[in-house]
C-alpha cells in the first residue's frame, strides 16, 4: 500500500488540491470569466490587539508551500509573538495561491497554538528541566509538528522518537509502567536494575516510581537499588489517585534527603499544565508537559483580500488595506496601514519571505527559540496569560 494511513499526501498540499471544494469552483468560475486580479492579502486572527499575545510559527512550511509561485510573501519572524493584526501578507495574481489557502492556514493555525501553551508551560517554571511528552495525543504524521513547537518555545526536549530524526534532535525518555507490568509487582528492584545494565550509559537512570506502591516506598526502593548511578525518580500519579500532589512530592523530597539521597532529582509527568507547574516548580526539579501543549486551541487565523488592483477593500467585519505591525520599545503591539507613518518609538516587525516564488529567508530552529523567548519577555507574556 502507497498510503495505508489515509494522510494527505505532500503533492497534494503542493499542488493545492489539499483544499476546500469552493477554491476549485472560484479557479474554474475566475477562469472561466477571464480575471486573475492583482490582490494583496492578509493572514490574520485578531484584528486590533487585545492584550492577549500568540506565538506566530509554521512559518517555514508556510514558504515551502509559495515556492514557485509568482508571489510575494512577507510574514512576522518564525517564534515572535503578536496581538492582533496581520502576521502575514501575500501580493500576486489571486489564481497563483488561491486553492493553497487552505493549507496555509493550516500550517499556521495549529503550530502556533502548540507553540503558545508550550511557551506557557515554559514560562511556568523557568529553571526547571521542561519536556515534551504528549506526541501520543495527536496524529503521528504531525508529531514532529509538536515537538519542533515545544522546542521553539524553550521546552528542553522532547519525547518522539521519529520526530527527533526529522529535527535532527535525540528523543528523549527512560520507563513506561508497561516496563514495570512486565517484571511484575514486587519486582520493582530487578526492573530497574535490568533497565540500569540494559540501556546505554547516556541515557538518564530516572526510575518510575508510582506503579504498584505509594510514591515514597518506591523511591526509596529505586534509590537503594541503584544507589548513586540513580539520576532521578518519575512521579505520573494519576489525577484521581493524587490527592494533594504537592504534599505527595514534598514527602518523597523529604524521605529522600533524610536518608542522603539529595542528589536524587524528582520528576513530575501526567496531565501537568501551567498552574500545576508552579504548584510544584520549587520541590519538583522537571516535568512531562503533553495535553496541555496537544490539547491547545488552534489559533485562529483567516486570508482576507485587504486590496484588488491598488484599491483597499474588505468584507464587513475586516479591515481593508494593506498594513504593518510594530513592536513599541515598552513591548506593545501597533497595527496600521503601511503606507502611514510608524510610530516614532517602533520597530516594523514584517519580514521579506518569498520574493517572485523564491524563497529569501533562512530558518534556524535554535534563532526562533531565542526570538521567542526574548519576544516573550519584552511583551510581558507570563503576565497577559490567562
Amino acid at each position: 500500500m502507497s498510503n495505508p494511513f489515509g494522510t494527505i499526501p505532500d503533492e497534494a498540499i503542493l499542488e493545492g488540491t489539499a483544499t476546500d471544494a469552493y477554491f476549485d469552483r472560484t479557479r474554474t468560475t475566475l477562469e472561466y470569466a477571464g480575471k486573475n486580479p492583482h490582490v494583496v492579502a492578509e493572514v490574520t486572527a485578531d484584528q486590533f490587539p487585545t492584550g492577549s499575545f500568540d506565538v506566530v510559527t509554521g512559518v517555514k512550511d508556510v514558504a515551502t508551500l509559495f515556492e514557485g509561485r509568482a508571489v510575494d510573501v512577507d510574514a512576522l519572524p518564525d517564534g515572535l509573538l503578536f496581538d492582533g493584526g496581520p502576521v502575514m501578507r501575500i501580493e500576486g495574481p489571486y489564481l497563483e495561491f488561491a486553492e493553497l489557502e487552505t493549507s496555509l492556514l493550516g500550517f499556521l493555525s495549529q503550530p502556533s497554538g502548540f507553540a503558545t501553551a508550550a511557551l506557557e508551560a515554559r514560562l511556568a517554571a523557568p529553571e526547571s528541566t521542561v519536556l515534551s511528552f504528549g506526541a501520543r495525543h495527536v496524529h503521528p504524521s504531525i508529531a514532529a509538528t509538536v515537538e519542533r513547537a515545544a522546542l521553539l518555545a524553550g521546552l528542553d526536549g522532547f519525547s518522539h522518537v521519529a520526530a527527533g530524526e526529522l529535527l535532527g534532535r535525540e528523543a528523549g525518555g527512560t520507563m513506561p509502567h508497561a516496563l514495570m507490568f512486565c517484571f511484575g509487582e514486587g519486582n520493582q528492584a530487578e526492573a530497574w536494575a535490568t533497565f540500569d545494565e540494559a540501556v546505554p550509559e547516556d541515557v538518564p537512570r530516572i526510575a518510575l516510581a508510582d506503579t504498584f506502591w505509594d510514591e515514597k516506598s518506591e523511591s526509596l526502593l529505586a534509590a537503594e537499588t541503584l544507589g548513586e548511578d540513580l539520576d532521578g525518580v518519575r512521579i505520573d500519579t494519576t489525577g484521581s489517585r493524587r490527592g494533594d500532589f504537592r504534599h505527595i512530592i514534598r514527602e518523597v523530597r523529604w524521605e529522600l534527603d533524610v536518608r542522603g539521597y539529595e542528589d536524587v532529582a524528582i520528576f513530575c509527568s501526567g496531565g501537568l499544565g501551567p498552574d500545576s507547574i508552579r504548584e510544584l516548580r520549587d520541590i519538583a526539579d522537571g516535568f512531562g508537559v503533553g495535553s496541555h501543549i496537544t490539547g491547545a486551541d488552534s489559533v485562529d487565523f483567516s486570508l482576507d483580500i485587504v486590496e484588488i488592483a491598488g484599491e483597499p477593500i474588505s468584507k464587513r467585519g475586516k479591515l481593508s488595506g494593506v498594513k504593518e505591525v510594530y513592536r513599541t520599545e515598552a513591548g506593545g503591539h501597533h497595527v496600521a496601514l503601511a503606507d502611514r507613518d510608524a510610530p516614532d518609538d517602533a520597530t516594523p516587525l514584517f519580514e521579506p519571505l518569498v520574493r517572485d516564488g523564491e524563497l529569501v529567508r533562512e530558518f534556524d530552529l535554535d534563532e526562533a527559540s531565542e526570538r521567542c523567548l526574548a519576544d516573550a519577555e519584552a511583551v510581558g507574556f507570563a503576565d497577559t496569560e490567562p
